[in-house]
């Protein structure tokens, strides 16, 4: 499969300028516009750009079942659509409407809350434990309320809020770009310890659950992922939606490759809960779409769903479901009237799997990425033995994370490094990973500043348990430079990049491969916050220029696509 021969499609999006929960900071001074002090701006530049290409070539088709998630074109016309360039950001101004700006909650004005409580009880389970392992998947495990209500809280509950001139923020356990938080989670279970079966939307605003449909409808989700067995016996689900508009106010287009990161850093913790809980979890991306937006009740014009959790394990099978029949149920609009983004519709509709047949065949056999035997210089990684690793609790963890706003430049180990590397490549628990441990990412590295390693650009070779060196040097400004012309990539002690070589992803996943690899991203982008905060040290999540980050780190990196970013250090202020 080749990205040649791409057409015009002019489409425009926004690049990140304002301060939000991934550490994409205010860049207008360096995108050549002035910042503002003034609390009375209602409206706030910033800058888009317009690179679109797509793919018109015909492709080998893997199934014998064909659908429009088969039509690659679309993955590659929205990846290049949405790229970032340094020309591109300055072509055309985008401004942000304050007045109009999405409410952070979804809410339901007819339906009475089910309240939950936040009390955290302490697993004494280590992050660095919780991150790295994963509890056997046949292991017998159901959780209560109360375990429940803490999975809620350490995945995407308030826990910390921040005055602003307008208003508030309400920053949640998981870092989400803008903080905007455009993921929504819906449980769906049989009867629980303290909960009835049914169908519930997780708000976090009030932090309650609000029942949606009554009875086990845990069958239905079977049927939607042909009968994918850690979903047939898990006594709940989390059914984890996007909503377009809520972080399209800010970044247009791009908003789809968000979705990934932020539904994959929200997993993150949610996947570290479960473990230090005992519960056995699996993320699914295999699924009738159709299926699952009727049984949560959302409009796919608006939100769509995006991953399943199984979480625990009960060796009897849900009933047969009940009829699955429309609710209609009214819910507050999010502002006053919504920018469609065509782009990004488009995209998930191009994605959308339409029947439990095209879901099995989808599933598995995930394409190897076999790095080329090392050319340059290698490094062992350091890790320390689990018994020398850091013993925070994950939930002390969770609770102090944030988005590192500005690093000291201040060196790290050798140690510390190898502990992120080693403890969040171990796998992940996903229907796109077969066999467990495969991933679609690789990391590629620019280090500044970690004690026993010369600066320079490196890419992990994680079969090998070392770090290969493409090219030393000095490389700070251009990592700042690639992380759209931000100090933070500059002044970390190290940027992770996160690329693809997504032509063997896409032609054995389809176009639903693009929506897997963003969300993997998300994950192991997840886990390397918690493992870099377990360790004392400040993380923070990045967007980038993607053809210059591939530039920079090749030939070796010749072909793939820039994913995702993030960036490691000593925090300059005091980690929250």
């Amino acid at each position: 499969m080749s990205n040649k021969g791409h057409g015009s499609l002019n489409v425009q999006y926004s690049c990140v300028v304002v301060a939000d929960d991934l550490g994409l900071l205010d860049s207008r001074k360096n995108c050549g516009l002035e910042a503002s002090g003034s609390s009375e701006k209602k409206v706030e530049q910033i800058v888009t750009m317009g690179e679109v290409e797509g793919t018109t070539g015909k492709e080998h088709v893997p199934y014998s079942i064909l659908s429009g998630n088969l039509n690659t074109d679309a993955a590659w016309a929205y990846h290049n659509a949405t790229k970032h360039s340094y020309a591109g950001i300055r072509a055309n101004p985008h401004f942000l409407d304050w007045a109009n700006q999405p409410l952070p909650f979804k809410i339901y004005p007819s339906l009475e809350p089910l309240n939950l409580t936040n009390e955290i009880r302490q697993t004494g389970v280590a992050a660095f434990s919780a991150i790295a392992e994963s509890i056997p998947p046949e292991t017998e495990a159901q959780p209560d309320l109360k375990t429940l209500a803490q999975l809620f809280y350490l995945s995407a509950g308030i826990t910390r809020r921040r005055q602003y001139p307008g208003g508030e923020i309400y920053f949640r356990a998981a870092a989400c770009t803008g903080a905007l938080y455009e993921v929504e989670l819906y449980l769906v279970c049989g009867d629980l310890n303290g909960l009835e079966a049914g169908v519930y939307h997780f708000s976090p605003g009030d932090f309650s659950l609000r029942k949606l449909r009554s009875g086990d409808y845990r069958g239905a989700l079977v049927q939607a992922t042909a009968s994918e067995p850690a979903i047939a016996h898990a006594p709940l689900i989390i059914v984890s939606t996007c909503t377009y508009w809520r972080n399209a106010w800010k970044y247009q287009a791009r908003t789809y490759r968000h979705f990934g990161w932020d539904n994959g850093t929200m997993l993150a913790n949610l996947l570290a809960v479960a473990t230090s809980f005992g519960l056995p979890e699996r993320v699914v991306t295999g699924f009738v779409d159709a299926d699952v937006n009727r049984l949560v009740d959302v409009d796919p014009k608006h939100e769509v769903a995006f991953s399943l959790a199984a979480l625990g394990h009960f060796s009897a099978l849900p009933p047969q479901p009940p009829e699955v029949l429309p609710l209609g149920l009214e819910t507050v609009p999010l502002s006053r009237k919504e920018v469609d983004y065509p782009l990004m519709r488009e995209m998930h509709a191009a994605s959308s799997l339409e029947s439990s047949a095209e879901v099995g065949t989808w599933r598995g056999r995930t394409p190897l990425s076999n790095l080329p035997l090392p050319a340059g210089a290698t490094i062992p990684l350091q890790p320390l033995a689990d018994a020398e690793m850091p013993r925070e609790s994950i939930e002390e963890v969770i609770l102090r994370r944030g988005s590192s706003r500005k690093f000291s430049r201040s060196p790290i180990s050798l140690t510390h490094l190898s502990a992120i590397l080693d403890r969040v490549t171990r796998g992940v628990p996903a229907d796109f990973v077969d066999p467990f441990g495969t991933q679609l990412n690789d990391l590629y590295l620019i280090v500044h500043a970690v004690e026993g390693l010369d600066p320079g650009a490196y890419v992990l070779q994680r079969d090998r348990g070392v770090l290969e060196c493409l090219k030393k040097g000095e490389f700070r400004t251009q990592a700042g430079y690639l992380g759209l012309e931000q100090q933070l990539p500059a002044d970390a002690a190290v940027d992770l990049f996160f690329l693809a070589d997504l032509r063997p992803i896409l032609e054995r996943f389809g176009n639903r491969g693009y929506r897997a690899v963003q969300l993997e991203a998300g994950i192991v982008g997840g886990k390397i916050y918690l493992a870099a905060y377990a360790q004392g040290l400040g993380a923070t999540g990045l967007t980038f220029y993607d053809d210059d980050v591939i530039r920079f780190f090749s030939p070796h990196a010749q072909g793939k696509s820039a994913i995702f970013l993030v960036a490691v250090g000593k925090s300059a202020m005091r980690i929250p």
